[in-house]
């Protein structure tokens, strides 16, 4: 995009000192992006909605035709026992689940472009429309499986939008300082809404009704009236305008997100680095064709630094990790894993407790990311979740094995569950809030809205095949790995610790346009200790003029029009 007119808008002077090329952190800078992670309670929420539904009776009877008793708790023509573990075939789970994520991969690429085009605020409102219709679906179905199916895919479509752009909306609008907190409110968001999806579902759970699932489904019809409603009175990101060469616009929306006059010397400061960075990285990624612009995202060898492909792959690659720790198996399937085990516990509280620990940790991380950094909480995550997910993996194939109708040893079992909330916790106080952290800030403005799109979509496709292929794995009619399965996570969580080490830079306290420089001057193993040493406005020659100290700006590439010396008058 070429930078445009900038018809009224006052001129574009920025400053060498590095202290002030963002504005100081106000209460309002807060409030704006904390209510933008309010985004994440749409992908919690339908993670944990799904879960208990497919294992409520009224559920399983209608989608099976057989009856079930509520006062013996059994179904027709089984003992209590054989009841217990009956389910929906393992294949109608899997389309069940998966067919939401199928929705979302597409829709965080189709978002992708739209936030480029329309706005980042406009399409996470148009995600929310959607998502509207796809719960209509939902519940308009009875026992047909198509139409229920579809709700879900068109509800994915909504989610796509708003999971991709939100982060890309927060990430642009939060002060440097706290970045790495406010977006981190993102997966805490998720997993509140997780635990909310839990305790209706907990609720309704003994129904005897269609309102057993249709009342879960409709309460997400509030989650999306809030976030589109509130996302219609706060500001679009100033770096979209900028984008846009509207810089009128973009000063306004600065001054709001930052709480500053729009004639404050920290504004024009910001927007100037802001600008002088776009200018620069306009020479460095030029515009083509439509194609040509998603082409970009995997420009550059894998072995430069800040190369597009090398961007592209490790956001990419951090998010299919973030699902490969098998923490979605816990939260899609934790009902039905739970109920295999038979601890003598009710599976959907056992879920609502393991469901808590993951609210209560993921605050931790508001203060990790920002003092320890991004990059050691992603490598100390990693082992904690592989030391936790084998040690389940053993005691299930161990004292915790459960043999035909042999009692069960029951703390075995305990342990079990106990380790499951150890590994929770490693994954919500590291890669769940640090996996969208990264994903914001890695991308230059020219493929930002694309870059953070395909990261999106990529762990919307791992999401899918983790739902797709799981049931078949750990269900009793197919093939019944039971608590082996984390083995599995565990041994791919070790792949994702080499991954961090060797392709994640240290990202903390840096603006997005120093996150550049970095990682064009170091390797992420000594990217921690960094230090910007000049600013974008002072590289482009778009500094203001010191008292006593005259200078002509420099003005090179695509954008150098809009630095034109009538806005740097002598």
């Amino acid at each position: 995009m070429g930078m445009g007119s900038v018809v009224g808008f006052v001129p574009i002077q920025g400053t060498a000192d590095l202290s002030r090329i963002e504005a100081p952190v106000t209460v309002k800078a807060y409030l704006l992006s904390a209510f933008a992670a309010f985004g994440g309670i749409f992908f919690g929420y339908d993670t944990g909605w799904m879960g208990g539904v497919v294992i409520m009776p009224y559920f399983v009877s209608m989608y099976t035709g057989i009856p079930y008793d509520y006062e013996t708790q059994t179904y027709q023509g089984m003992t209590l026992e054989e009841s217990k573990t009956f389910a929906l075939p393992s294949s109608t789970v899997s389309l069940m689940t998966s067919i939401l994520s199928c929705g979302t991969f597409f829709g965080a690429l189709i978002a992708g472009d739209l936030a480029d085009f329309i706005g980042r605020r406009t399409t996470i409102i148009y995600g929310c429309l959607i998502f509207c219709g796809g719960c209509i679906l939902q519940i308009a179905s009875t026992n047909q499986e198509a139409l229920f199916v579809m709700g879900r895919l068109v509800s994915g479509l909504g989610v796509g939008f708003i999971s991709a752009v939100i982060i890309l909306y927060m990430s642009e609008i939060a002060p440097r300082k706290v970045r790495g907190a406010l977006v981190s409110g993102y997966q805490f968001c998720i997993t509140l809404g997780i635990l909310l999806a839990n305790c209706v579902t907990y609720s309704t759970s003994k129904r005897e009704d269609s309102g057993s699932y249709r009342i879960p489904i409709g309460v997400q019809f509030l989650w999306a009236i809030v976030l589109g409603v509130g996302l219609y009175l706060l500001p679009e990101s100033p770096r979209y305008h900028v984008q846009k060469g509207k810089l009128d616009l973009a000063a306004k929306d600065l001054a709001i997100v930052r709480g500053q006059p729009v004639d404050s010397e920290f504004i024009k400061d910001e927007l100037a680095e802001i600008v002088a960075n776009h200018e620069y990285e306009m020479q460095m990624i030029p515009q083509t064709s439509y194609v040509g612009s998603w082409l970009a995202c995997f420009q550059g060898s894998i072995h430069k630094g800040n190369s597009n492909l090398r961007r592209t792959l490790m956001s990419a690659g951090l998010q299919m990790m973030q699902q490969l720790t098998g923490i979605n198996f816990i939260f899609y399937f934790g009902p039905i894993f739970f109920k295999q085990l038979n601890a003598d516990t009710d599976p959907f509280r056992t879920t609502l407790v393991s469901t808590l620990v993951n609210v209560l940790s993921t605050p931790i991380s508001f203060v990790a990311v920002e003092y320890l950094g991004r990059r050691m909480l992603l490598l100390a995550g990693a082992i904690g979740m592989v030391i936790s997910q084998y040690i389940v993996a053993i005691i299930g194939a161990t004292a915790g094995k459960i043999v035909g109708n042999e009692p069960h040893d029951d703390s075995a079992i305990k342990a079990m569950i106990a380790f499951i909330c150890i590994n929770i916790f490693c994954f919500a106080t590291t890669w769940g809030p640090v996996g969208w952290v990264t994903v914001g800030e890695s991308f230059p403005l020219p493929i930002r809205s694309r870059g953070v799109g395909i990261s999106t979509a990529c762990n919307w496709f791992w999401n899918c095949i983790i739902a797709t292929i799981t049931p078949f794995m750990v269900g009793q009619d197919k093939g019944g790995l039971g608590s082996n399965v984390f083995f599995i996570w565990g041994s791919l969580c070790i792949f994702s610790f080499f991954f961090a080490y060797f392709l994640v830079p240290e990202m903390k306290g840096l603006t997005l346009e120093q996150i550049d420089q970095m990682m064009e001057e170091v390797s992420p193993r000594k990217s921690a200790g960094w230090v910007a040493t000049t600013t974008f406005a002072a590289e482009m020659g778009h500094v203001r003029r010191e008292k006593g100290t005259p200078t002509t700006p420099t003005f090179t590439g695509a954008a150098g029009t809009l630095f034109s010396e009538a806005y740097f008058p002598r």
